[in-house]
């Protein structure tokens, strides 16, 4: 089961210390599934990777050229061996009708935002900003490195379709000696929130109202610290619900 249902576009099938028992072939193939069924009643299998040779304590990558979405993957190793990760790469396309009931996260990785580019990656990935769920440790938020300039550290995004910002979460969680002093965030080039003071640790909320549609946002922090989660709570506009929706027929049609 996926974490988030989607378009796979690459595969990487990490033998890591397996070194005298690793498969030396193995597949991987997809499926969409509607609800929650159990493995035994998942049908309509897709091959996305064929019967490949694998590497022993190898990142063994494989491209995925299917535009169709998939819920579930499964793992066919061949004779027998052992297998440290499995990492399914792609897009998330979300059901419409889950997302699409009133409010929504804009900002959210799993409703098919991401991160378009970013100041600092040094300690942590900037997807994590817009991961789901709270962030458990810091680890799991988007970390940087202390500035030595007069510069400030920033995360740049595309919202995961056009929609009307109201309400910005800035969450500092578990961060408490090195998060941002400030923070600002814009949205389709308009000030959503201007320069705002932040506590370390701490789950800060702001409403909003610009009255323009968005379809990206940055985030500005000042001058570098961390973040836990950032979440953009809005509405969809009529050309966002249209752009979902079309992302999810494009995903079963394949």
């Amino acid at each position: 089961w996926l974490g988030m249902p989607g378009v796979v576009s690459g595969v990487v099938v990490d033998t890591a210390f397996f070194t005298g028992n690793y498969p030396p072939f193995a597949s991987v193939e997809g499926c969409a599934a509607v609800g929650y069924p159990e493995p035994a009643e998942l049908t309509g299998w897709e091959t996305l990777v064929p019967k490949s040779p694998l590497a022993g304590d190898t990142r063994n990558p494989f491209p995925v050229n299917n535009s169709r979405r998939f819920t579930h993957v499964r793992l066919t190793i061949y004779p027998d061996g052992g297998v440290a990760r499995l990492r399914v790469h792609g897009s998330p396309v979300p059901d419409p009708q889950l997302v699409d009931f009133g409010r929504i996260d804009l900002a959210a990785l799993e409703n098919g935002a991401t991160v378009t580019d970013c100041s600092n990656r040094f300690y942590s990935s900037p997807n994590n900003l817009i991961a789901p769920g709270p962030a458990a440790v810091m680890g799991e938020g988007w970390e940087t490195a202390r500035r030595r300039d007069p510069g400030n550290d920033w995360v740049s995004l595309q919202l995961a379709a056009e929609g009307m910002v109201r309400l910005v979460e800035l969450d500092t969680s578990h961060f408490k000696g090195n998060a941002p002093g400030w923070a600002s965030v814009t949205c389709g080039g308009v000030m959503l929130l201007d320069r705002e003071r932040l506590q370390p640790d701490t789950r800060h909320q702001f409403l909003v109202s610009t009255g323009v549609p968005a379809t990206d946002a940055r985030l500005d922090v000042y001058p570098d610290g961390g973040m836990a989660r950032l979440r953009l709570w809005g509405t969809l506009t009529d050309r966002g619900r249209r752009q979902l929706a079309d992302r999810w027929t494009a995903g079963l049609r394949g």
